[in-house]
């Protein structure tokens, strides 16, 4: 079955999963030559191994909380903030909690 990506003008629905979070899985919602959109789940105790993309990306944790791996440094993300890192950054991410974050990429 084909993922659906959202077109353009279509509203997508980010509100917090609650109690569905538990077993929800990581779903695209657009990818255009410019930028992809990913509601990325991370689950208690799941590890993103360190990685890099090439474009900046933007991090925006709906609800949980994350460890961001920053090479010898980390932040962590709890629901409502947001976060900006330079294409190219080295990068993992660590569930502290069962969480839902946007994951914006952008293409260069």
């Amino acid at each position: 079955m084909a993922v659906h990506h959202a077109e353009p003008e279509e509203v997508v629905n980010l509100q917090p999963l609650g109690s569905a979070l538990q077993h929800a899985k990581t779903t695209a919602i657009v990818k255009s030559k410019t930028f992809e959109a990913v509601r990325l789940i991370v689950h208690e105790g799941m590890n993103i191994a360190d990685h890099q993309v090439d474009g900046p990306i933007m991090l925006h944790c709906l609800e949980g909380h994350v460890k961001l791996g920053l090479g010898e440094s980390a932040v962590e993300l709890c629901a409502h903030q947001w976060i900006y890192l330079e294409g190219g950054t080295m990068h993992s991410v660590t569930g502290i909690q069962d969480s839902s974050l946007l994951l914006t990429i952008l293409f260069q």
